[in-house]
């Protein structure tokens, strides 16, 4: 690992493939908060009792939220985030690597794409409260949709605020492997 601020090399191209292009367009993508694209196709006319932390102000949620999330080579990080509720994810093209940080500390990583039979996989849970990063190698891309239950809401969302957070959930070690997926906002 030669670039311990980026490990792998990922770097962004001054604009979008033609064919990233077409398909941020094609889907009404804009870029999301967390690295790549995104477009919510579905929120659930259903609500429910939120199940967090209600109060007057905030006493639901939708029972579930839809969108389609991409990767490219020139957004080809989602920073380290969580989410209170149970993410289901789905793959539709291209292949990327997750790593999820469990509240415990402990560490998973994985590799979605089609090839099932090395391991990779097209249906994934990350369950609320885990911390979740992914990212493409170069030149690639991911599209994958994910349903959020009980439905994302920006309340329910945070990204991993410093590195001293990650360094108290892995320890300095891996915090020296991972931190490049910290937000750098």
């Amino acid at each position: 690992m030669s670039n311990p601020s980026n490990p792998r090399g990922l770097t962004a191209t001054p604009a979008e493939s033609e064919h990233a292009t077409a398909l941020i367009a094609a889907l009404n993508m804009i870029p999301h908060i967390e690295g790549g694209y995104f477009v919510e196709t579905d929120r659930s006319a259903l609500v429910m009792p939120n199940p967090y932390n209600p109060t007057a102000a905030d006493p639901t949620r939708t029972l579930s939220t839809l969108i389609y999330y991409l990767l490219t080579p020139h957004s080809p990080i989602g920073r380290f985030h969580r989410n209170k509720s149970r993410t289901i994810h789905l793959l539709h093209k291209g292949r990327a690597t997750y790593v999820l940080i469990h509240p415990d500390g402990s560490m998973e990583t994985y590799v979605v794409g089609h090839d099932v039979a090395k391991g990779e996989k097209l249906q994934w849970i990350v369950e609320g409260g885990d911390y979740k990063a992914s990212f493409v190698d170069a030149g690639e891309e991911c599209l994958i949709s994910e349903v959020v239950i009980p439905g994302f809401e920006y309340t329910d969302h945070n990204f991993m605020a410093t590195r001293d957070e990650l360094v108290s959930l892995i320890g300095e070690e891996q915090a020296q492997e991972w931190d490049w997926l910290l937000s750098k906002n």
